[in-house]
């Protein structure tokens, strides 16, 4: 299992090794104990699976404010989307910054987006799935989201119109909310 850090601290790829024949491959997708070694000690409570019927379809961004902020471990079953982390945590040397990445069926690459990080994808082919793991269940009140198209923070998601829920399509922007990571919020969890 191969542990790539990315440019925002605590971002990372994670790639285990796929073994091939002419059956196909096989790799172990998660090990707990693989990562704790690596300093990644991860607890997970949820598995999500999503399905995006068009290319072009944009989830996020989304996040859930403290105390039921989420880590997630994100992973393409089919098909290929571009996965953005967004870090949100005030006093981060990289607050405002957003990494983009392409996750796709065909790499056993899953990203990691610790808690404090806004996370959203857009699909890049038809008929995508999107499995991920999270460190909290989901909790309806502590649910929000930022606008994908926030000027603040420059996306290029590489579309214009994007298929959205009624609800990524009214999203506010992240200055016209509260910060939701500020000083101390790990305390309040």
């Amino acid at each position: 299992m191969d542990i790539e850090p990315l440019e925002l601290d605590g971002l990372c790829l994670i790639r285990p090794a796929r073994h091939g024949d002419a059956r196909g491959w096989f790799e172990e997708a998660w090990s707990a104990p693989r990562l704790r070694a690596a300093g990644l000690d991860l607890t997970f409570e949820q598995d999500n699976l999503s399905y995006s019927a068009e290319a072009g379809t944009l989830r996020g961004l989304h996040f859930q404010a403290p105390p039921a902020a989420q880590g997630k471990l994100v992973s393409v079953i089919t098909g290929a989307v571009l996965d953005v982390a967004v870090d949100v945590r005030s006093g981060s040397p990289t607050q405002g910054r957003h990494v983009a990445v392409r996750l796709c069926q065909n790499d056993p690459a899953r990203l990691w987006v610790p808690e404090g990080f806004l996370h959203g994808f857009v699909t890049l082919e038809a008929h995508t799935r999107v499995a991920y793991k999270v460190t909290r269940a989901y909790s309806p009140e502590h649910d929000r989201c930022v606008a994908w198209n926030d000027p603040d923070l420059g996306i290029d998601w590489g579309l214009s119109a994007p298929v959205l829920s009624h609800k990524d399509a009214a999203a506010p922007r992240l200055r016209d909310m509260p910060a939701p990571f500020a000083p101390g919020w790990r305390e309040r969890r």
